[in-house]
């Protein structure tokens, strides 16, 4: 399974960032091939210019494209995901996401902007195509909090929570390759016989 962790903070160092490192060493723990997207890295003129051409947008939609599954992790501004990853949103075809699992984190100063995940991010996932959007998790500045000697500390509530998110990416994805692996083929409802 390959992983592409989708970092949405304008900020090189911030919670958002542990958070999406947590997932990360989770899912390496558990053999997952994990790649990482900082859309800060991009060039902004190509962002802000919608340059669908610049090597940096095409690089970062092949990223996307080759990945079976995206965790997308963003700080959250004024009610909703950052604007850095907004306009790298905007520049990935429509039917970037399609067929892929997603996982959202966002961050945010205080539980009142918990929704933006609900209300601002996944219908915009949704609408690229995403078949399956895990539940969100949301952390409070109190819940990932700075260490000045070992960097960020996630409250065991959240650590919880990605523990169960990874599990539930890790069973998701076993499934759907047995799923498929055509094992069965699929049987005509008009194939099916009853006995009494």
């Amino acid at each position: 399974m390959s992983v592409l962790l989708i970092a949405g903070s304008p900020s090189e160092r911030s919670r958002t960032a542990a958070l999406l490192r947590a997932v990360g060493e989770r899912l390496s723990l558990r053999g997952a091939q994990v790649s990482e997207l900082r859309v800060r890295d991009l060039s902004p003129q190509a962002l802000l210019l919608a340059d669908f051409s610049h090597p940096s947008v095409l690089q970062a939609t092949a990223q996307v494209a080759a990945a079976d599954v995206l965790v997308v992790a963003t700080p959250v501004y004024k009610a909703a995901y950052s604007g850095v990853l907004k306009v790298f949103l905007d520049v990935l075809p429509q039917d970037a996401l399609k067929g892929k699992t997603v996982l959202p984190l966002a961050t945010g100063g205080s539980p009142h902007h918990m929704l933006a995940l609900d209300y601002a991010l996944r219908p915009v996932l949704q609408s690229l195509g995403a078949k399956n959007i895990l539940p969100g998790i949301y952390a409070t500045d109190a819940q990932v909090v700075l260490n000045p000697e070992e960097g960020y500390t996630i409250a065991p509530d959240i650590s919880a929570r990605l523990d169960e998110a990874v599990n539930s990416l890790v069973d998701d994805k076993l499934w759907r390759t047995f799923s498929n692996a055509g094992r069965f083929s699929p049987v005509p409802f008009s194939q099916v016989r009853c006995s009494v």
